[in-house]
């Protein structure tokens, strides 16, 4: 059977933690951030587990491999 290549945008954004939940970053991290108070900026640096179990079992159709 042939190996199943990774989606690379998924592998990119999504993390597998110690115990095999799927970790994400939060959305608005990158630019347009001087107007947004310090406690939204300060939530940007956690990472969160994937809310929905149908979102944690695409991703991992999409990146197999994801360590």
């Amino acid at each position: 059977m042939p190996k199943i290549k990774t989606h690379k945008a998924t592998a990119k954004r999504f993390k597998v933690s110690a115990r095999g939940k799927l970790l994400r970053a939060k959305i608005g991290k990158s630019h347009l951030r001087r107007r947004k108070p310090g406690r939204t900026k300060r939530l940007y640096s956690r990472t969160l587990t994937t809310a929905s179990p149908a979102t944690a079992k695409r991703v991992r159709r999409l990146a197999p491999y994801l360590k």
